[in-house]
């Protein structure tokens, strides 16, 4: 289904939709900026319909260890976390940054080649983008400008604790899931000691309450160091909430992915601040009432179920005894692609995978 422009606000929409069952709408757009290019900035605008202005939330992507990945990055990948947010009465903007995807201009990962690092500058540069959509999700229809937060993973979250050093009109928080930068392998952190110097260094100029967020089976940035990151930040004046969250079930650096394993503290941190527009949330977006692919366990079905909930771009696949989806790609030959490869990895190597599902409105693309 296909939602009208926003008179006046949206440049360049490429897909929209409406969430099933819901109030909420999502909006691939692309925000204008000269240091993005002609492209400007790939970003998802997710919002619910509701009386009167809503708060801005900017959220933001880490960066893949694989290069290759760096490339594929799409907004529609952060649905589920700005679904969260707009269910709570945020309009959200999830910006891929310069570089990433289809955003335009110059990577924040170039000349960044260990040992010469320059954590500082980076992070600094990466805040511009966040400041950009900050900027341009102020001038949006029924959004608060007054009233914003920023959030992210990853090297997201090492961009918003940089954004705070220089915070934009109307920023009253952020939250960082895992932030850093450097990781070259698990436990292995490029020049550490400069990362930790640009932590403490955003932090002598930082005043914007913030709540981090770090997991005790992450191996990007393992707890040892994430508690290196913290008391450097605090001992330049930053103000953050340090939570060290117990092991996930998944490698512990997904967990801004997994938006059902949020911990209350995200919610806790927002009433703290005063942060809280709704009596309740609104209920979670339903699955569209599609019949489920026969021969699928259990298990399956329930994938089958949050796979149709996901961004465009995607297709499921199964086998006899396997299945395995993609969702959010570049386009649904990859997700196709991807989807056939996840079931390969679940079934018996005997077993041929198909794709049983994928995304119609991609496929009208071709």
């Amino acid at each position: 289904m296909r939602s009208q422009r926003i008179a006046g606000a949206v440049w360049g929409l490429v897909f929209c939709s409406a969430l099933p069952a819901q109030q909420l709408h999502a909006h691939e757009i692309f925000i204008p900026w000269n240091k993005a290019g002609a492209r400007g900035l790939n970003a998802l605008l997710v919002y619910a319909d509701l009386p009167g202005n809503r708060p801005l939330a900017v959220v933001t992507h880490g960066t893949s260890r694989t290069p290759e990945d760096r490339d594929q990055v799409t907004a529609w990948s952060l649905l589920p976390q700005a679904d969260w947010f707009a269910r709570r009465g945020w309009t959200v903007l999830a910006v891929v940054r310069r570089g990433y995807g289809k955003s335009g201009g110059r990577p924040d990962y170039l000349n960044a080649r260990c040992p010469q690092t320059d954590y500082r500058a980076r992070g600094q540069e990466s805040a511009e983008d966040l400041s950009r959509a900050i900027e341009y999700g102020a001038g949006l229809p029924k959004v608060d400008a007054a009233r914003v937060i920023a959030v992210g993973v990853s090297t997201g979250g090492f961009a918003t604790v940089a954004l705070t050093a220089k915070a934009p009109p109307g920023l009253l928080a952020a939250i960082n899931f895992a932030g850093g930068r450097g990781s070259r392998a698990d436990l292995n952190v490029c020049n550490p000691g400069d990362l930790i110097g640009a932590f403490r260094s955003f932090g002598k100029l930082s005043r914007t309450p913030m709540l981090w967020i770090y997991a005790e089976n992450d191996r990007y940035f393992w707890p040892e160091l994430a508690r290196q990151f913290d008391q450097a930040f605090r001992a330049g004046g930053g103000q953050d909430e340090f939570v060290q969250v117990p092991a996930t079930s998944a490698p512990g650096h997904g967990l801004f992915r997994r938006v059902a394993d949020w911990p209350p503290v995200v919610d806790d941190f927002l009433k703290a601040h005063n942060l809280v527009w709704l009596p309740e949330p609104l209920p979670p977006p339903k699955a569209p009432d599609e019949p489920l692919p026969p021969g699928l366990s259990e298990a399956g079905e329930k994938a089958f179920r949050n796979y149709l909930l996901l961004g465009p771009h995607k297709a499921f696949a199964m086998s006899e005894h396997g299945y395995g989806f993609s969702v959010a790609q570049m386009t649904v030959d990859m997700a196709k692609t991807k989807a056939r490869d996840n079931c390969r990895s679940m079934a018996p190597k005997s077993e041929k995978c198909a794709v049983v599902s994928a995304d119609v409105a991609a496929q009208a693309e071709k």
